[in-house]
């Protein structure tokens, strides 16, 4: 696909959902829309696979078969491959058909039709290994909400339309090597979160830092046995490290239920089958789901500053994720909270790459002494990156990522890089060019000091500092402005009051001419 036929569909996506619009708020449209996308997938999925199996048969097209003993053996060999199964009447394209009927006679109501196959779906899988995987995942789609019409007749009309306008657009799913209907998705859920603020934004981190995260856990590697993020959102942050290396499984938590949905449909949109990836829905500080497992990469965009229970637990202070260093991060700011649990989680030949606000590299207390532990006691810290100030949906404060391994080459040195001087204005937001993302990956694979952009500084600077970590004690950006040539400046405004007072004589006498005062 061009860039002209993907910018193209993304318009043609973005105006179907617009259809949605209505009253609904950004977060709301956008459950029916992705969901309706969904729904289609696996449908067009579902007839192409059955279609292969119908290559011997009379009958070849998966949407004209009526044998059951033929569906009953696709509904068989569906179940193991893809998870799920449909049968043809169930079809995106069938019940698009009938809703945008206009045969006098024949209702095109298709509500409670639809309702039933988005049940039928889930239903399908029960008592098999991707029950998990697809339980209540069309939880999120209220055919019979108000906002989507009055009457029922509105919301009828306005839902077929709906699948009628997606049904006309192909997503190349007979291609294996496009990834058009992924990229639409992420192109969704990202416009999604820039057009709803911190709501829709907080559980979607922007591609450019994505792409960072990504390729600093994968550096040097063509394959990882294991990608984890204990604050997946919609799944974006581990489908990205897929598109560096060849990631064996996925594992995430996620704590907000209707992101958890989201998260599981990007994971089976991206073409992951549902034996590879492992999406929990937890607190992940209060309730962990992988805690048996240490994982190759992992990487998060936590919520900035989030408040937890802390050592309002007590639990927490005998939790081997946290005891061991002294203090409890205090409850009002969990950052460092999640770094505890994502070092624990760590394998002994992992990356880890997480996203926080600036304050955890010089706030003290309790978050000053666990910054302290990890670098004198673990010497873990491996990298620490200052970003632009508004790159993320809901926030415009400066973010920065910390890197972390277990095993480190350069156990004698932190890199500090500061990159926050390199973005590029797109509306409201500051973005990262695919030119700014290489000069952060290089810098941090090259490990050299460069002038007013990275340093390579030695644990004992640390120490003497306090191990505070803020960038500009380690990276001096000051540009020296130009001296200043006084004279040059008095002889400039000397000039300035004589032509001031010419152009005053000037003003004058036009002023004696006109017959009226002077202005001064």
């Amino acid at each position: 696909m061009t860039e002209a036929q993907k910018k193209r569909l993304e318009q043609q996506l973005w105006n179907i959902a617009n259809e949605l619009r209505g009253k609904m708020s950004a977060d709301e449209f956008r459950d029916y829309i992705l969901g309706f996308i969904f729904y289609k997938y696996l449908s067009e999925k579902q007839h192409l696979f059955a279609n292969k199996l119908l290559e011997t048969e009379i009958v070849k097209n998966y949407a004209d078969v009526t044998d059951q003993a033929d569906i009953d053996a696709i509904r068989e060999e569906s179940l193991i491959k893809l998870g799920y199964f449909l049968r043809p009447e169930e079809l995106f394209a069938a019940i698009t058909k009938r809703g945008n009927a206009d045969v006098e006679g024949q209702s095109n109501f298709i509500l409670e039709d639809l309702q039933g196959i988005l049940n039928a779906i889930e239903q399908s899988t029960m008592g098999t290994e991707s029950e998990d995987d697809f339980n209540q995942l069309f939880e999120d789609l209220d055919l019979n909400s108000t906002k989507l019409g009055r009457s029922v007749e509105a919301r009828n009309t306005l839902i077929a339309k709906v699948l009628s306008h997606l049904n006309k657009i192909d997503f190349e799913l007979a291609d294996a090597n496009a990834d058009v209907l992924g990229d639409a998705y992420e192109y969704l859920i990202a416009q999604f979160a820039s057009g709803a603020g911190k709501k829709a934004g907080e559980f979607y981190t922007p591609q450019q830092v994505s792409k960072i995260l990504a390729k600093i856990v994968t550096l040097d590697k063509k394959r990882i046995k294991s990608a984890y993020d204990p604050a997946c959102g919609s799944g974006s942050l581990l489908l990205r490290i897929a598109r560096e290396a060849e990631v064996g499984e996925f594992f995430g938590q996620e704590l907000n239920r209707t992101t958890y949905n989201l998260a599981r449909m990007n994971m089976i949109l991206h073409d992951v089958h549902f034996s590879r990836f492992d999406i929990k829905q937890e607190d992940t500080l209060e309730h962990p789901q992988h805690l048996d497992q240490s994982f190759e990469a992992v990487v998060a965009n936590p919520p900035f500053s989030a408040k937890w229970k802390g050592k309002d637990n007590p639990l927490n202070e005998t939790d081997d994720r946290f005891s061991q260093y002294g203090r409890i991060a205090p409850t009002s700011k969990a950052d460092f909270a999640f770094v505890q649990h994502m070092i624990y989680q760590m394998a002994d030949n992992a990356t880890m790459a997480v996203v926080l606000p600036h304050g955890v590299l010089f706030r003290g207390a309790a978050e000053g002494e666990i910054r302290k532990y990890i670098i004198k006691e673990q010497n873990y810290l491996d990298a620490v990156i200052g970003l632009p100030a508004n790159l993320f949906y809901g926030t415009s404060i400066p973010a920065c990522i910390l890197v972390f391994k277990k095993c480190r080459v350069h156990d004698d040195n932190i890199l500090f890089i500061d990159a926050s001087a390199g973005f590029e204005k797109v509306g409201n937001q500051n973005a990262l060019t695919d030119e700014h993302v290489a000069k952060i990956v290089e810098s941090y694979a090259n490990r050299e000091t460069i002038d007013k952009y990275a340093y390579v500084a030695p644990l004992s600077e640390i120490a003497e500092n306090d191990y505070n970590l803020n960038i500009p004690r380690y990276v001096d950006t000051f540009e020296e402005e130009e001296p200043v040539d006084i004279e040059a400046v008095a002889r400039a405004l000397h000039a300035l009051e004589s032509d001031m007072v010419k152009t005053d004589a000037t003003i004058a006498g036009f002023c004696k001419e006109l017959g009226i005062p002077a202005p001064f």
